[in-house]
């Protein structure tokens, strides 16, 4: 997540920015229906041809973790599977770093995938099993991959991340020994090619886009891929599809999406004890990242502002509450 300062509309640097690209000059009404979470993301069409700016300050990514995720983009894409295109800017890069009057940043434009959010359909069992059959197949194109140029971070660089985050937070001693835990923990566990690389790591709802005239899956928003297990990805998943499947059937759901999964890659019942210490580091990442992202205060904030601090904070309190337990 940006820091909240990071959060306000600005339509003019999305322009300043998107003119590195081709694009109809009447599609700058969609940037109305603009997002901000972990990049700034605004709607635009170029030939009639919806695509997505993304863009973030250079002080908030690593261009290295950019590159290696476009790279991973297009091997997935040359193996067909379902997976957002990127853009080339008017100098053919993919990836532009500009200098504006808010700041450095780094911006890129891909294609709109095909289909409609996984949460916008019936989620019947056809549906969930694709989502698994999805989630299998990137790891198994995963598990061959090996980059050419640039590779992304991994579950430790992450957890060593965090700890120079914690630093300027010496009060957060239960966030500290959290992640001592789970990088004494993570390093115990065997590392083979079976069972660990590049995952997605958000592999939620609403970064998968159900295709009903293919009746497959596309996925979008590669920003937090990292090397770690795979079954971290059927975590955040399975996690995911709780919000909205009925408690009754989860369980069979879940059971359809493991079905799927299977069809593509084979993953040992024994990674499945991972389970639990891989929803505690979901849980501490997203911790920081909101510890990090609230730090800082000013005078007069909109009342949306105070109020989604206190709503995230709230959620920090959730994500902290096995802080520091044995695994």
């Amino acid at each position: 997540m940006l820091k909240l300062k990071y959060l306000f509309d600005n339509v003019n640097l999305a322009e300043m920015l998107l003119n590195n690209w081709e694009y109809d000059e009447k599609s700058i009404d969609l940037f109305k229906y603009y997002r901000i979470s972990s990049n700034a993301i605004y709607p635009f069409q170029n030939q009639g041809r919806t695509q997505m700016l993304r863009f973030s300050p250079m002080s908030e990514k690593l261009k290295n973790n950019i590159l290696a995720e476009l790279e991973f983009i297009s091997y997935l894409s040359s193996k067909q599977y379902g997976v957002l295109e990127t853009v080339a800017s008017k100098n053919g890069e993919e990836l532009v770093e500009a200098q504006t009057p808010w700041g450095d940043y780094f911006a890129s434009v891909f294609k709109r995938v095909a289909g409609i959010q996984l949460d916008r359909t019936e989620l019947n069992d056809r549906i969930i099993f694709n989502y698994g059959k999805a989630l299998g197949k990137l790891h198994q194109l995963s598990s061959k991959y090996k980059p050419i140029k640039n590779k992304r971070w991994s579950y430790s660089d992450v957890l060593n991340w965090i700890q120079t985050i914690l630093i300027d937070f010496p009060n957060e001693t239960s966030a500290l020994m959290e992640t001592k835990l789970l990088q004494v923990y993570f390093d115990s566990i065997p590392i083979t090619k079976s069972n660990f690389g590049l995952i997605h790591y958000d592999f939620e709802y609403d970064n998968v886009f159900y295709d009903e005239k293919s009746q497959s899956c596309n996925i979008i928003d590669f920003d937090d891929a990292m090397y770690h297990w795979y079954v971290m990805d059927i975590v955040q998943a399975l996690d995911s599809l709780q919000d909205c499947i009925p408690a009754d059937i989860f369980q069979q759901k879940q059971q359809c999406f493991m079905d799927g999964y299977r069809t593509e890659y084979e993953l040992s019942d024994d990674m499945l004890s991972l389970l639990p210490a891989c929803r505690r580091f979901a849980n501490l990442y997203g911790y920081i990242r909101v510890l990090r992202s609230v730090e800082e205060k000013w005078e007069n904030e909109p009342e949306w502002l105070v109020s989604l601090r206190e709503d995230l904070k709230q959620g920090m309190k959730n994500e902290s509450s096995y802080f520091g337990m044995d695994i």
